[in-house]
């Protein structure tokens, strides 16, 4: 059974391909080697052993050059060709490079040639684009070349034990020099991941940005320190209609604009923003810091003729869906109202008149809710917000409650501190209280505390919640609670939670249905005043 290899990332194919760079220093280092043979080869030939080189065996000497670069011209055909397996080909490369180094070392008489630096050379080489554990492989391969060379030295020619210091302390260079290299070697490469990382996520980031300035309905201008126009999109151009925009002064382009971009530049104020006409249509702008080194600032710039047409076409769709829902509610009451009053022509009898009359009544009083809660959605954005205690409001708020309801005071539990205070428009919160109390009493039981009033306060917010025990809302209807004309009571106008909400909004308010127990609860979160 063969066993396995016990690191197989360094030779089989790696998972992740092999950067581009590591190859093209992987073919300049095969230059090198074919650039050395041929220089080495060539200085032989000429000079001979002159020049020490080949001086115990110019043959060999020559031979290996021969050798050396017809295998450096092999290795070059893969690298031009394939782009696997390269820490094999790497391998194959270092290993060339110390065998024909040692036996050039030896034909020119051995570690005394200086040849042997050549070896570090071809370490730091490859010690480059290495892995950490190949480098340490070839350091040790190149030392027991060395080694090996030195001990033929002193077994076959007699040399000195002593000679084995100079291939020792050049072993230990070759282990110090591609340990350094590959350290240094995988700093930089991490460097460049990161910076190819960050600078495809800036290229994304870039992109990102360009597509939403594109198709943004705002226009964007970048200005630098003097007001001059550095980038915009495109929408700030079709605003502000001009041809070109880039190096155009702020100033020029608006005029009015001017004494408000002075003053912002000179300080005055953290944010500038105004209300421009300009012929045919009306701009707002709002200027900011970028917060750059060189200064810059970003305008804003906003169509508010369009925004405000856009903001009455909603109000008219809006008016035109109450419209329909008030004609469609009030046609029901007039239609009985037409017809016990025709039968009431008819009709001899007391009992059967009484009834008639009361059924005139009741639909004129449903009527006449109708058109008070329509008063009052009119109403609702004339607010006189007033500090409110609520602990002593609602005392006086329940017992005016219970006297009209026709209720016990003993169903209401209030769980409000003494000190909360809120800041809230009185008759405002009356009618929204009272809408949700009414709705409450309705579905609660009859026991002692089965309607809650409580308070919570966290970060200058206030949460005033309604909790009753009874069946509470069903899922399903809780997307239409507070929806016009909406409601499960036969006599209802469906107009009162739409109401409460309305209200609260128009004191900054938000009022919502709470799904988190058997029974209904209501959250109304606003703000929370200070005592005086």
């Amino acid at each position: 059974m063969q066993a396995p290899l016990r690191y197989p990332e360094l030779f089989l194919a790696p998972r992740e391909r092999t950067p581009e760079s590591f190859w093209i220093s992987l073919g300049y280092f095969n230059l090198y080697r074919v650039a050395l043979a041929t220089l080495f080869l060539t200085l032989s030939v000429v000079y001979g052993d002159a020049l020490n080189l080949g001086a115990h065996s110019l043959a060999l000497f020559r031979y290996t050059c021969v050798a050396y670069l017809a295998v450096a011209v092999v290795l070059h055909l893969p690298l031009r060709r394939t782009r696997e397996m390269f820490n094999a080909q790497l391998s194959l490369h270092a290993c060339v490079d110390i065998v024909a180094i040692t036996l050039l070392m030896y034909a020119s008489g051995g570690i005394r040639s200086g040849l042997g630096v050549m070896l570090v050379v071809s370490l730091i080489a490859a010690a480059i684009v290495a892995p950490r554990r190949l480098v340490f492989l070839y350091a040790a391969l190149a030392t027991i070349a060395l080694l090996f060379e030195q001990a033929y030295w002193v077994l076959g020619h007699d040399a000195p034990v002593a000679s084995f210091v100079q291939p020792g302390l050049l072993a230990i260079g070759c282990f110090a020099a591609s340990g350094v290299t590959g350290w240094m070697a995988n700093r930089v490469a991490a460097n460049e991941r990161l910076a190819a990382e960050r600078g495809r996520a800036l290229a994304t980031q870039m992109r990102v940005n360009e597509l939403v300035q594109r198709d943004m309905h705002d226009g964007v201008l970048v200005l630098d320190r003097e007001g001059r126009v550095v980038q915009h999109n495109p929408q700030a151009q079709l605003l502000l209609r001009a041809e070109r925009l880039l190096g155009a002064q702020v100033e020029e382009l608006l005029p009015q604009f001017a004494a408000r971009w002075r003053a912002w530049r000179a300080g005055g104020e953290n944010v500038a923003a105004a209300d421009v006409a300009l012929p045919g249509r009306d701009i707002g702008l709002r200027l900011l810091e970028a917060g750059t080194p060189e200064g810059h600032s970003v305008l804003f710039v906003e169509d508010t003729t369009r925004a405000r047409e856009q903001a009455q076409q909603l109000k008219l769709a809006a008016l035109g869906r109450l419209t329909a829902n008030i004609a469609h509610e009030i046609r029901n009451p007039l239609a009985a109202i037409s017809h016990a009053s025709e039968l009431l022509q008819e009709e001899k009898r007391k009992d059967a008149r009484a009834r008639l009359t009361s059924i005139i009544q009741d639909n004129t009083r449903r009527l006449d809710r109708l058109v008070s809660d329509v008063l009052q959605l009119n109403r609702r954005d004339r607010i006189s917000a007033d500090r409110i205690r609520l602990h002593s409001w609602l005392r006086e708020f329940l017992a005016e409650f219970v006297a009209n309801e026709e209720t016990d005071r003993e169903r209401f539990a209030v769980e409000v501190p003494a000190d909360a205070w809120i800041e809230f428009d009185r008759e405002h919160l009356r009618q929204v209280l009272w809408n949700l109390l009414r709705n409450a009493t309705r579905y609660a039981g009859p026991e002692s505390g089965a309607v809650r009033i409580a308070l919570r306060g966290y970060g200058g917010r206030v949460e005033l919640s309604v909790m009753d025990n009874g069946p509470g809302v069903p899922e399903a209807r809780q997307p239409q609670l507070f929806e016009p004309f909406f409601t499960t009571e036969a006599k209802g106008t469906g107009l009162g939670l739409y109401l409460a909400r309305e209200l609260c909004a128009a004191n900054r308010a938000t009022l919502e249905y709470v799904d988190d127990g058997p029974g209904a609860h209501f959250r109304i979160l606003c703000r929370e005043a200070r005592a005086a």
